[in-house]
């Protein structure tokens, strides 16, 4: 079984989608970046923490938590709504950097998008 944290846009999330439906049919169907598991169990779902890409705060405090609970993640999805907005809406993050940075302060595997609807 897989762990794996989705991180959506917070600033399109509701627009695209409403309630990340999209994301969980995906789970449940193991469709487009998400059919790579045999199994998932999905430990976080949260925003990227806001422009101008606070993405790492973010992850770091999600981490905390999951720790707590003894639910450590091995991989991060940025959900396909953070994949658009990286696109077609200006949003700051540069996924290589961003996939660099969170391999190396929490040693996850970081994934762009979710699925293909």
């Amino acid at each position: 079984m897989t762990r794996i944290a989705i991180l959506y846009c917070k600033k399109i999330k509701d627009q695209s989608c409403v309630a990340c439906i999209k994301c969980h049919k995906a789970i449940h169907e193991k469709h487009g970046e998400l059919a790579r598991y045999e199994t998932i169990d999905l430990a976080a779902m949260t925003h990227c923490g806001d422009c101008p890409g606070l993405t790492v705060p973010r992850m770091k405090l999600v981490n905390e938590i999951l720790k707590n609970f003894g639910r450590e993640i091995e991989v991060v999805h940025l959900a396909t709504c953070m994949k658009l907005a990286m696109e077609t809406a200006q949003c700051p993050i540069d996924f290589d950097d961003l996939k660099a940075t969170l391999k190396a302060k929490f040693g996850v595997e970081v994934v762009l998008g979710t699925h293909s609807y």
